[in-house]
């Protein structure tokens, strides 16, 4: 080995490599930016830190967050570096940042006036992240639902010739630049306006540039499992590697579906479709108001979100009306002698995108059977607007390991680790990260096993989770003892 100085060295900790293996006990060496040594270091740190009882893993990798313009106007990014995250994939969803115009416009209820750099499109944008870096790493997907609105507006038709060109040249701008796929939200407008084939030619894009296919799919209620077939589909026939952006069965009239859902996922790759998942491990989703009223969730659920009740959905975002965030829409009902179908719509009126809920529409057995599945790793989904914010925001990855591998065993603590660290790095293509390893960049979280896990309730969500003692980015603490240092070596991320 070189005799060049280490920077900090970890001493007799547990290591889980992010491989999936049972861990091993030594020391685990950074210099700058990357890690230096694994097993037993013999030579001493510029700083030490003594790690008998603790555990080291990888930096936990977000698949799947919505943190676009977060990551400029929350740059400490406290709210995921606390719970172990060190990398971010944006652009979930098809609610891409570019074109950048059309992106800032679509980001602008949740974002207000908050000022963020400019940009036109996703080299300027991670650019940007590069000369003003967040507290972690962003890779980003492009946005369809952002593509189509730019090429042809909110239009509820096939695009013509020169507006799909257009659509196929952005995002092969996108991949050119380093994008790690496309996201779709066929739920939402306007992606639901495209039809199969529409995405399916985008999809080509990808075969031939490279990236993955990540999709919020057309129905996540009754339709579940056609829009489980669609999604292969596209990704079978455009030849792209497949991501079912938070797989569930949402309304209670389609609990168990999973179980089906899951058998189509194992069919497909069981034929050599390269189809995985994520999920956020709660019963409950988030999402804006005026998705649950254009869905129908509050009347017969035709839409893809199945039914919702009234009583099951919490306002986490208010920005007109700030003082009904933690009330239900329910108590709106009551007090406006009302529909809850005609409160939520009276509400769009209001507050329009910016209202944001948190609502139940999943089972606990769905979300066990989802998670225990191998093909599932973890994304928290979380928006970081409001002041009742889903507490996924705060608590997705040290629930996992805290509730469902330790408490409940759904797996492994090793195998969690796994979902969230190499087996997403390997998936969306983020080179040298997701695995302890000489010569991998040092994204770290060191944790006591025995006391990690969520603390945030629906009532009480933005409070950091315990057994986190120390998060280090590109070879930086970011989280040190239990608080944020300050720090911000976060780096944009670009496929491969």
């Amino acid at each position: 080995m070189s005799e060049e100085h280490l920077d900090l060295v970890i001493r007799g900790v547990a290591i889980y490599d992010g491989g999936g293996a049972e861990p091993s006990v030594g020391d685990v060496a950074i210099r700058g930016v990357r890690i230096a040594e694994v097993g037993a270091v013999a030579r001493k740190g510029s700083r030490e830190i003594e790690g008998r009882g603790l555990a080291l893993a990888p930096g936990f990798i977000d698949v799947h967050s919505h943190d676009d313009f977060a990551v400029f106007t929350s740059p400490e990014m406290d709210f995921k570096v606390m719970q172990g995250v060190t990398t971010d994939v944006v652009g979930n969803c098809g609610l891409g940042v570019a074109p950048g115009a059309v992106g800032r416009a679509m980001f602008q209820g949740w974002t207000g006036a908050a000022q963020v750099p400019q940009w036109d499109d996703y080299a300027g944008y991670l650019e940007a992240f590069d000369r003003e870096p967040a507290s972690l790493n962003v890779a980003v997907l492009a946005g369809h639902g952002t593509l189509r609105a730019a090429a042809m507006g909110n239009e509820c038709r096939p695009p013509a010739p020169h507006e799909l060109d257009a659509m196929r040249r952005w995002l092969g701008d996108a991949l050119d630049a380093g994008a790690v796929g496309l996201s779709t939200g066929l739920i939402y407008q306007p992606g639901c306006h495209a039809n199969t084939e529409e995405i399916i030619e985008l999809a080509r894009e990808l075969a031939t540039r490279g990236g993955l296919y990540a999709s919020h799919m057309r129905d996540e209620g009754a339709g579940l499992l056609d829009s489980i077939r669609e999604t292969i589909r596209i990704g079978e026939e455009g030849g792209a590697p497949v991501q079912i952006s938070h797989h569930k069965a949402s309304g209670a009239e389609n609990w168990g579906k999973v179980r089906e859902s899951l058998a189509l996922i194992e069919a497909a790759r069981a034929r050599g479709v390269d189809v995985t998942a994520d999920q956020y491990p709660y019963t409950s989703g988030s999402t804006s108001l005026i998705a649950v009223v254009q869905n129908d969730a509050l009347g017969e659920g035709r839409g893809g979100m199945g039914k919702v009740l009234p009583e099951g959905v919490l306002f986490a975002s208010m920005p007109k009306h700030p003082e009904r965030e933690g009330r239900r829409l329910k108590a709106m009902c009551d007090e406006w002698n009302v529909s809850g179908k005609e409160a939520a719509e009276r509400i769009v009126n209001e507050e329009g995108v910016g209202a944001v809920v948190v609502v139940e529409t999943m089972h606990e057995d769905d979300v066990r059977a989802v998670l225990r599945h191998p093909t599932t790793m973890i994304g928290s989904d979380g928006i970081a607007i409001g002041s009742r914010p889903h507490p996924r925001l705060y608590g997705t990855f040290p629930r996992v390991l805290g509730r469902y591998a330790r408490e409940e065993r759904l797996f492994s603590m090793a195998e969690g680790i796994r979902r969230m660290t190499s087996m997403a790095a390997e998936k969306f293509r983020l080179e040298d990260r997701g695995w302890i390893r000489p010569g991998y960049f040092a994204d770290l979280v060191l944790f006591d096993p025995n006391k990690i896990a969520d603390v945030g309730s629906y009532d009480s969500p933005r409070q950091y989770p315990c057994g986190i003692v120390s998060v280090i980015v590109n070879g930086r603490a970011v989280m040190s003892d239990g608080k944020h240092t300050g720090a911000r070596p976060g780096r944009a991320l670009r496929r491969g």
